[in-house]
């Protein structure tokens, strides 16, 4: 344990300590950058991400080290996988490999808002960067300020035009009127659910689903 944690920085200790609720398979090989530790969705929430979905393709816009992803072709799911990062989509791939399931996975290194307008599927699952570990020093986690690489709204508007169903994984604290605010935003409005996320008892974060509803 001593070796690995030297490889990050002290703040990474937390993480380490939960490493089989990211991943129920991390010492079979499961390999991690530094951002992977703290913006990965433990396993138990990515199951349930996964259930959640209707049949068909889903794309993985934020990818990282893959843990939605995997879950998502678990569950017998075609999944597109974009990252900006190649040095990510390496990890991701590395650790579909370990879970079985990296043929059922494309790995597409690009900017998600520049693939938008090619990409079609029946979900978008959007699990933007956060910001890392210092977002909890918010009172309210602001979408419109907060969220990289773009805001909240650039995120839906891109993510509609793609698919019917639109999962966002946001932060614990997100303002819940901003959620809604999206949903309200198009014409006929989309419906949403919003879903609280414990692991062992812990609020871990929101997620958000947005369904496009038929014009009357």
């Amino acid at each position: 344990m001593k070796g690995v944690l030297e490889e990050y920085s002290a703040i990474l200790g937390k993480y380490w300590c939960q490493r089989y609720l990211l991943f129920s398979r991390f010492d079979e090989g499961i390999k991690m950058d530094e951002e992977g530790w703290f913006s990965v969705t433990p396993e138990l929430i990515a199951k349930h991400h996964a259930a959640r979905c209707n049949e068909g393709i889903v794309i993985d816009c934020f990818t990282g080290v893959g843990g939605n992803a995997i879950q998502f072709a678990s569950r017998s799911h075609y999944v597109i996988a974009v990252d900006l990062d190649p040095k990510k989509l390496d990890l991701a791939q590395h650790n579909a490999a370990i879970y079985g399931v990296a043929d059922k996975i494309d790995f597409v290194k690009g900017d998600f808002f520049d693939l938008a307008h090619n990409l079609k599927a029946g979900t978008v699952f959007l699990s933007p960067p956060w910001g890392g570990p210092d977002y909890l020093k918010a009172s309210t986690y602001d979408m419109k300020t907060m969220l990289r690489p773009r805001d909240g709204d650039a995120l839906f508007k891109a993510a509609m035009n793609i698919a019917s169903t639109v999962i966002m994984f946001l932060p614990r604290n997100v303002d819940i009127n901003q959620l809604a605010e999206l949903a309200l935003s198009t014409s006929p409005p989309w419906s949403l659910e919003v879903e609280k996320n414990y692991v062992n008892g812990k609020l871990k974060a929101i997620t958000a689903y947005y369904v496009r509803q038929n014009s009357s």
